[in-house]
């Protein structure tokens, strides 16, 4: 049994109940994208329908990797939902752009950014304001 070089590590933050954000670390291919995919299927079952994706520390993604970004980029829209890639990792980046995937699926330079997309998405939760209540 092989040690893989660069394992695959997730780190899930639930932004607010329907909004999830996903930490990527390590590279995002075929022997990684089914641990991805089990995590971003587990949050779907918890009822978020917002995904925030940072593959800043994403060395490398091949086709396995982005068929996992655009599966779950097809389910969240049926919700309506929507998902949003944060800072890619240069080559990752470069690969989005040259697939046409970064035109698919928006790309911003930070979580807080790609929030903002969120609260524009029709049907999504707005953000509760400082200071007042919810009702």
């Amino acid at each position: 049994m092989s040690m893989a070089l660069n394992p695959l590590s997730v780190e899930v933050t639930v932004v607010r109940e329907d909004v999830t954000l996903l930490t990527v670390q390590g590279d995002l291919d075929a022997d990684t994208a089914t641990e991805f995919q089990h995590h971003l299927a587990n949050q779907l079952h918890h009822g978020r329908r917002h995904f925030l994706l940072d593959l800043a520390a994403v060395p490398f993604m091949d086709s396995s990797g982005m068929n996992i970004v655009l599966r779950v980029y097809q389910e969240a829209r049926e919700l309506p939902g929507s998902v949003h890639i944060i800072s890619p990792a240069p080559a990752v980046r470069r690969i989005l752009d040259l697939t046409g995937v970064s035109i698919t699926v928006p790309v911003s330079r930070s979580a807080e950014e790609a929030l903002e997309r969120v609260d524009g998405t029709p049907g999504a939760s707005p953000r509760p304001k400082p200071g007042r209540p919810k009702s």
